[in-house]
């Protein structure tokens, strides 16, 4: 494959799991002994399903890795990586409301790296064509991140930078 994305950052809500954390589930969040995720009214708490295993292949491959939301529920989407076990899969998060540009001025300030070369996973439009002025490579991923949204950024990157 040609060149490739030394950052890869991914949105949270419908995009690494089906549902928006400040309205569509209840806090606290458990692992119960059968090791999956509960809120408090027992309701099964699920990614979607190829999430851990594209997270676990990109930072193998050694591709840096970052999250952007612009949830307000901070502490709840924190919760959500780190009981899902992904916090050692990001580098970099940037969790909090307002323009995703804010966000990836924070990624470029703290990676060192520019914006040529992020690539970026998102449901909204509105997120894609923000980070997209930055010439972040950006991929509208309205249906969430599965293998084939994420060989389809990888591709859209590799024929950018060509």
């Amino acid at each position: 494959m040609g060149h490739s994305p030394k950052l890869i950052v991914f949105d949270l809500d419908y995009t690494l799991w089906p549902f928006w954390v400040d309205t569509h589930v209840d806090p606290p969040f458990k692992m119960h002994s059968d090791g999956k995720v509960y809120d408090r009214s027992g309701t099964h708490v699920k990614y979607f399903e190829d999430v851990p295993n594209i997270l676990q292949d990109l930072n193998q491959q050694g591709f840096q890795l970052g999250i952007a939301s612009r949830t307000a529920s901070i502490e709840e989407a924190k919760e959500l990586v780190k009981l899902f076990k992904w916090e050692k899969y990001f580098h970099f998060s940037e969790i909090y409301p307002g323009c995703k540009l804010n966000h990836f001025r924070k990624f470029h300030e703290k990676s060192g790296l520019p914006y040529t070369e992020m690539l970026f996973f998102d449901d909204e439009y509105r997120n894609i064509k923000d980070v997209g002025s930055l010439g972040v490579t950006c991929i509208h991923a309205d249906k969430g991140v599965s293998r084939s949204v994420v060989d389809e950024g990888l591709g859209a990157f590799a024929m950018k930078k060509c």
